[in-house]
């Protein structure tokens, strides 16, 4: 296990809210990436799937990563302009989580700005150390490696009081 304290994201006001950004950059076209953030068969390889028509606006997201056999979580999607913008929000058991993401090309890389609105009884202790996560397995996963080798136990607790300082901070 490695001691990892370095943190990326940062609590950014976005429309008088704090959000949660993190930020990661991938050696491929924003399409491709567009891809691994909104095909179930791909999004499957390093968080989850889901099932339903989008078009209708709402999908069931099953969180597979965590759980072979995870419960859905209703999802509507708010915004959905491909390969640029995508938002939407889960009712997830803990509480409504609002998330969205960007994709900024940059000559031969995209980058990914992926972020959470926090709400006040958000815990982004574990919160940011998660999504940490879950974008490293987004990269190993699009790099053609196996997710699994991303291991929960680098980034939590290790990450947690340096989230907890950040928002303590802001």
């Amino acid at each position: 296990m490695t001691d990892r304290t370095d943190i990326t994201g940062t609590v950014t006001d976005i429309g008088g809210a704090p959000n949660l950004v993190l930020t990661r950059t991938f050696a491929a076209p924003a399409a491709d990436v567009w891809r691994e953030l909104t095909e179930s068969s791909r999004l499957e390889r390093w968080i989850g799937r889901w099932e339903g028509n989008p078009k209708s606006g709402h999908i069931a997201f099953f969180m597979t990563a965590e759980d072979e056999d995870a419960a859905p979580e209703e999802y509507t999607i708010l915004e959905c302009d491909p390969p640029r913008r995508f938002a939407g929000d889960t009712s997830a058991a803990t509480g409504s989580w609002h998330l969205w993401f960007e994709l900024v090309p940059k000559g031969e890389v995209t980058m990914l700005i992926f972020g959470q609105r926090l709400n006040p009884e958000d815990e982004v202790g574990s919160i940011g150390p998660g999504w940490e996560y879950y974008l490293d397995r987004l990269l190993a996963a699009q790099r053609g490696l196996n997710p699994a080798t991303v291991t929960w136990g680098d980034y939590y607790p290790a990450m947690e009081p340096a989230y907890e300082r950040l928002v303590a901070g802001g």
